[in-house]
């Protein structure tokens, strides 16, 4: 019932080389991913967030249930200003604790990642916003950017469109513990599915999709019917008082912004986050198995 996690043996044995310098921990890579919400009952913990599972072949993740997301590209930080909609990259980078080049890139990516495993698209012209995706010409851009043989300033500038910054919101990141051998620094965003638009299970990185409450992700979690990563569960917490979507969006951005590594306890062989994040997991967690 809270964001932290107790290691297996053999991860405990290899965190501990990396606490006493025995091992160089591995270079975190930039990513972005994106809560898409909907809906729900309008009670706490009703809103419907969209999970993913992941292959359990794959290297990062595997089988756990995510948000839609992924590393940076070196071209999302190629995108013309002119296809940029919404707050300026500096506003950005002042919100994320970052400089106005790695805003643009993160926002860029968390965009295409976003489209590339949902088919959801967060973009449009400067007073509207892209009502359908699917089809098959939509599908075959798509799969070239998934692929990487579109970059993705030229697919919006094909279709006349533009990034829609103001439709997201970032509620903060976390940076994978130094013991993984694939370490992210991701910044979590949060955006309302837009009207007229749907979900597609399209990622070639997961075996299952599903729209599932909030309350009942943070359920399954807690019972092990779900794996959620440390922040996968925490940022489910702090949605939970949000009954709309656009409540979660003021919501996120009203919470202070914090870059959050979980650190490893030699003494308890746990995975932990600070103390803000514990307190939230716990009182979330205590009120969704009340109800």
């Amino acid at each position: 019932m809270d964001p932290t996690l107790t290691l297996p043996p053999h991860l405990i044995e290899q965190a501990k080389k990396f606490l006493d310098g025995s091992k160089e921990p591995a270079k975190p890579r930039s990513a972005s991913t994106v809560v898409l919400l909907r809906e729900g009952d309008a009670q706490p913990g009703g809103l419907q967030s969209y999970m993913l599972r992941r292959h359990v072949g794959m290297e990062f993740a595997a089988g756990m249930s995510v948000f839609p997301g992924g590393g940076v590209d070196d071209r999302d930080s190629e995108l013309d200003p002119a296809l940029w909609a919404g707050p300026s990259p500096e506003e950005w980078a002042e919100r994320m604790g970052c400089n106005a080049d790695e805003a643009k890139e993160l926002i860029c990516a968390a965009v295409r990642e976003t489209f590339e495993e949902s088919g959801v698209l967060l973009a449009g012209t400067t007073d509207s916003v892209v009502a359908d995706t699917t089809g098959d010409a939509w599908e075959a851009d798509r799969a070239a950017l998934e692929a990487r043989e579109l970059v993705f300033s030229d697919f919006l500038t094909r279709r006349g469109l533009v990034l829609r910054t103001d439709l997201l919101a970032v509620l903060g990141g976390w940076l994978t513990p130094i013991f993984e051998p694939k370490r992210y620094l991701t910044w979590f965003f949060v955006a309302a599915l837009p009207e007229g638009q749907v979900t597609r299970d399209v990622s070639s990185e997961t075996d299952k999709v599903e729209w599932m409450a909030v309350r009942d992700a943070i359920k399954a979690g807690d019972a092990k019917e779900m794996l959620l990563l440390p922040p996968t569960y925490a940022t489910l917490c702090e949605l939970f008082d949000a009954r709309t979507p656009a409540e979660a969006l003021e919501l996120v951005s009203a919470v202070p912004f914090e870059m959050i590594e979980p650190t490893f306890n030699p003494e308890t062989g746990r995975l932990e986050s600070n103390d803000r994040i514990v307190e939230l997991g716990i009182r979330v967690g205590k009120a969704v198995h009340a109800s």
